[in-house]
């Protein structure tokens, strides 16, 4: 199969699953034409996965397809903007159809799922990785920032943390148990924030994507937003599973490894206290933002941001 067929057949239907609200020309020319609607800001973002380092080698590629595009929308979701197209730039090995018909199926699922249309890309020879860049529209001025964090502020998170990184010890599990399952489906198919990214543009002073782990990530806002931070270990959200799995050492998962993709904010008490139920309840209070410089957690036990490093790229690998 020859690069423009494997195009046509694969990834041109992806450019058809959806409307969008400003992509003028998709795949098939030079360029692809994006007409931003009036009063919006497009927000974007890259990212780029490379098995072995993002994903184990011989990774199920339904599972590669969902996954690639979810780790890049959670970024929007991060700044509180609507899904509306991306590119993909493909480094195959081989061009094996059966591993682009199962990658098309998971891209594609996710695409529909997460209201998303292709607008372009690439395909080249290489060792397998991907590159995906996505476009989001935000009114304008209302994208959510790092940078805006304020002592006083209420830290949140979305979800449970800590699954996916637990899930890195079950990857080869022949007959995993319903727990191994559990944390599985958060590593396989992670659910980007998107609709509470948008319900928080009116609420949130700062946020940001648990990708890295909760520390490390966390640890981005107090630099760019100049203020500290006390954690209350005890209000740190973790899954009956985790728990059962890890024991006592869950909370160090929940804490420091990454791949969640839930979402951590800042949202002034005030504001806090008017927060519709049904958002409340997708929102655990975790902490508070402070003046003092520095990331504590339980009042006492400082952690600096070389300790809250989180996912290095050049110290760790699948």
């Amino acid at each position: 199969m020859g690069e423009f067929e494997l195009i046509r057949q694969y990834f041109m239907p992806l450019a058809r699953l959806h409307g969008s609200r400003s992509v003028v020309l998709g795949p098939g020319d030079d360029c692809a034409i994006q007409s931003i609607p009036p009063g919006s800001d497009l927000v974007f973002s890259i990212d780029t996965l490379v098995e072995g380092v993002h994903f184990p080698a011989g990774y199920r590629p339904d599972y590669l397809g969902w996954r690639a595009l979810a780790v890049a929308a959670s970024d929007l979701a991060a700044m509180g903007a609507e899904p509306d197209c991306f590119t993909l730039a493909l480094t195959l090995p081989e061009a094996d159809e059966a591993w682009l018909r199962d990658f098309a199926r998971g891209l594609g699922r996710a695409a529909e799922s997460f209201g998303l249309v292709l607008a372009g890309g690439d395909t080249t020879r290489g060792p397998l990785t991907l590159s995906l860049q996505l476009h989001g529209l935000v009114e304008q001025g209302r994208a959510i920032r790092r940078s805006g964090a304020c002592a006083g502020d209420l830290i949140v998170v979305s979800g449970t943390l800590g699954d996916a990184g637990a899930a890195l010890d079950y990857l080869d599990a022949c007959s995993p148990s319903e727990d191994e399952q559990s944390v599985l489906k958060r590593y396989h198919c992670p659910q980007p924030r998107l609709k509470l990214g948008m319900a928080l543009r009116s609420l949130a002073t700062a946020a940001i994507d648990v990708s890295d782990g909760l520390l490390a990530d966390l640890n981005h806002i107090l630099e760019a937003s100049n203020v500290g931070a006390n954690i209350d270990r005890a209000h740190v959200p973790v899954s009956q599973a985790l728990a059962r799995l890890k024991g006592d050492a869950a909370m160090d998962y929940a804490l420091n490894s990454g791949d969640d993709y839930e979402l951590c904010a800042t949202i002034p008490e005030a504001r806090w206290a008017s927060v519709p139920k049904s958002l409340k309840q997708q929102l655990t209070v975790i902490g508070v933002i402070e003046p003092a410089s520095g990331l504590r957690l339980d009042g006492t036990a400082v952690v600096s941001g070389s300790e809250a490093t989180g996912f290095d790229h050049f110290r760790r690998k699948i």
